[in-house]
């Protein structure tokens, strides 16, 4: 197959991924009266941000006065362990109010409190009620609200359309090179700027909580522009997944529910996460059951306690390798989970007003009602804190003009994220990027487009059908998962990452060997073929780079080493770049931290 012909589109600004961080970037630089693409891989209002359930951070102090961005940004870097980027987190906290409050303004309907505020929830590592909420339903809200406002901007919308190369012009980016889905025909973007948003990797683990299209394309694309991949060892794995039926495994049950009083319990009934405290979080984690019962009565009552905690609210690290020792010791459920219990704590009318779409979810997909029986849950690969090195001010990458928000970006979360974290992420960091896009953009030269590079990319994308024998992708998509899941999971060990990254090698060759049947219409082997390019580049920077940190740290658990340090490895991130052909690894040392913000960390 030769066909390389292409259609052209021309804007100031082209922002790739059409989540949360892609729609309020796509809603800034549009507010900067500049040319805006837009351009997902899925439908508009498809973007796995409408999965995020449990609610928005942000310190709105609308529950418990006392909270503000100092307590906030704390409990970030706390649950980051210290390795996040202090600027991007100190940002986070001190603007995630005004883009809550922001898209109230817009229009999203969130939960109120008695008097008419937006109603905050607990969750886990946050040391006040600070999710700001619609039912189980928040990410849904958050993209119907962006979309109805960004389209009414003029925003042009490219639907079902996929990146396969980004333009660049030496250090320079100067647009991006696709296909349509629906008929395989090529797209040539050309654009002064770029924001990438395409989200999580996810779907390169066997039992994950991720949408079809999370398989790390703007990691990848970023990468083989020349930017940097950086923190790619910490993989979030979320401690609440379905575990049963085997159709749904993986599938995401919200920290609300425990954030509404579920409790974790192993097949004997016991809690669990009293075990488990470690010594970070034992001053503010109640250290009795009976005492996190009474903080429990007392916070869903509307009445402020934050002396004892519950740990059945610790960061997510703690509980999902809790789970994991629980199952290892033969003390879990009958499906290899445990069980989380929300029918003695609540009434049925509470959980089915608090927690929808998680009833319906059960009832409908496992046959089980969850106000009156316990859920079987398990951890589950959720979200990557690891992504593309960004200025922390600006979001832009080290090549000029291309930036990136949202979760394919690094440096907010450091090593493990809090619950809700991410979707305040989505707006502060979505907004940071549109405008400094924009900017950019309007000072920028008018793009150019080189026609070997045109053409290079389009000969690339079809090598699959132009081949007489090869391999399936589908079943190199199979081994891929089976492969980290397996070697890169929630325990890892010297031996286990080697064997891993041995077969990820081994893997690669075969994906360049990858054979396409039929025509580009409707073709899903071949966009399987494009996404194996993009996931392995994501496995292997997230092996290299496990193998590389000696240490155990938030997501990235060592079981040969499972102390965390603090010496060499508090102080320094792992940056992934593309050199000669060949992944680099090289370890930088984190900014440093100025006197008026280690006086804020200090306070707490």
């Amino acid at each position: 197959m030769s066909d390389t012909k292409y259609e052209t589109h021309e804007h100031d600004v082209l922002i790739i991924g059409a989540g949360g961080a892609g729609l309020r970037a796509a809603i800034e630089a549009s507010n900067e009266k500049v040319s805006v693409g837009l351009v997902c891989k899925s439908l508009l209002g498809k973007a796995h941000t409408v999965m995020a359930e449990g609610g928005v951070a942000a310190a709105m102090g609308n529950v418990e006065p006392k909270d503000n961005w100092k307590v906030h940004f704390r409990d970030t870097m706390k649950g980051g362990r210290y390795l996040n980027q202090w600027r991007m987190a100190q940002l986070h906290a001190m603007e995630a109010p005004d883009r809550v409050n922001e898209l109230e303004e817009w229009g999203a309907l969130f939960d109120r409190t008695a008097d008419g505020r937006i109603l905050q929830r607990n969750f886990g590592g946050h040391k006040y009620p600070r999710l700001a909420h619609v039912g189980d339903r928040t990410g849904l809200e958050m993209i119907r609200t962006l979309q109805q406002h960004g389209v009414h901007l003029g925003i042009k919308v490219y639907m079902e359309c996929t990146v396969s190369r980004l333009l660049v012009d030496g250090d320079k980016i100067r647009g991006a090179f696709g296909y349509w889905r629906e008929n395989g025909r090529f797209v040539l973007f050309k654009a002064k700027s770029i924001v990438i948003a395409t989200g999580g990797i996810g779907r390169m683990f066997k039992i994950n909580s991720n949408s079809w299209e999370c398989t790390g394309d703007g990691q990848a694309l970023a990468y083989l522009a020349g930017a940097e991949l950086m923190d790619m060892e910490f993989m979030q794995f979320h401690p609440t997944g379905m575990v049963w039926p085997p159709s749904v495994r993986g599938t995401l049950i919200t920290e609300g529910v425990r954030g509404e009083g579920g409790t974790l319990r192993n097949k004997d009934g016991k809690r669990i996460m009293f075990d488990y405290i470690p010594e970070l979080y034992a001053s503010d984690t109640a250290p009795t059951e009976a005492e996190a019962d009474q903080w429990l009565r007392e916070s869903t009552s509307g009445v402020s306690s934050n002396a004892k905690r519950t740990p059945d609210l610790l960061p997510r690290d703690i509980v999902a390798r809790a789970i994991h020792s629980e199952v290892k010791a033969g003390r879990g459920s009958p499906h290899g989970g445990v069980f989380l219990d929300i029918a003695t704590r609540r009434s049925a009318e509470d959980i089915k007003r608090k927690l929808p779409a998680m009833y319906h979810q059960f009832k409908e997909l496992g046959d089980v009602d969850i106000t009156k029986e316990p859920m079987e849950v398990g951890p589950t690969a959720h979200y990557t804190m690891g992504g593309i090195r960004v200025d922390s001010d600006t979001q832009e990458t080290r090549i000029k003009g291309l930036f990136a928000a949202g979760e394919c970006s690094a440096g907010m979360h450091g090593s493990n994220r809090l619950g809700g974290n991410s979707l305040s992420d989505l707006l502060v960091f979505g907004r940071i990027a549109g405008l400094h896009a924009a900017n950019y953009a309007k000072t920028a030269p008018a793009p150019t487009s080189n026609e070997g590079e045109v053409k290079a990319a389009a000969r690339e994308a079809l090598e699959p059908f132009n081949r007489t024998d090869g391999e399936n992708p589908f079943l190199l998509h199979e081994e891929l998962k089976d492969a980290m899941q397996k070697h890169v999971g929630i325990i890892r060990t010297e031996a286990e990452l080697e064997a891993g990254l041995a077969a990820l090698e081994k893997l690669k060759a075969r994906v360049n060997n990858i054979k396409v049947e039929d025509n580009r219409h409707f073709n899903s082997a071949w966009h399987q073929s494009l996404d194996m390019r993009n996931m392995l580049i994501n496995a292997e920077a997230m092996c290299r780079a496990a193998i590389t940190r000696k240490e155990s740290r938030g997501g990235h658990a060592r079981e040969d080493y499972p102390d965390q340090d603090k010496g060499h490895w508090s102080k320094v991130n792992i940056v992934s770049s593309l050199k000669n052909g060949a992944m680099e690894i090289a370890e930088v040392p984190l900014p440093p931290v100025p006197a008026d913000i280690q006086k804020v960390l200090e306070e707490g």
